[in-house]
């Protein structure tokens, strides 16, 4: 899968790694759902460091269109939320 974080660049993740990103990805959910601050950007720091860590940066030159978009690092909860499908930001 193709992860875009934007204002970063782009992450090939292995499928073995999703199902550790759905975990993040269910745990901003729910950071969201509360007023907690400082649980929002802690959910959305370690789903974005988890990217980073387990992908593959994809060169700038290359063409892969991403497939899941994700909010840049100093994203507000407003700006995550607009980015929000029925499945979080990450399909699956």
């Amino acid at each position: 899968m193709i992860v875009r974080i934007l204002g970063e660049g782009q992450f090939e993740l292995a499928s073995d790694v999703m199902d550790a990103i759905n975990e993040l990805d269910a745990a901003l959910e729910t950071a969201l759902a509360g007023t907690d601050e400082a649980s929002f950007r802690a959910a959305l720091d370690a789903l974005l460091a988890k990217v980073r860590s387990a992908g593959i940066v994809v060169p700038d030159d290359s063409l892969e269109p991403s497939e899941v978009v994700l909010p840049f690092a100093d994203a507000s909860s407003d700006d995550v939320r607009e980015l929000l499908t029925d499945e979080g930001l990450i399909p699956g």
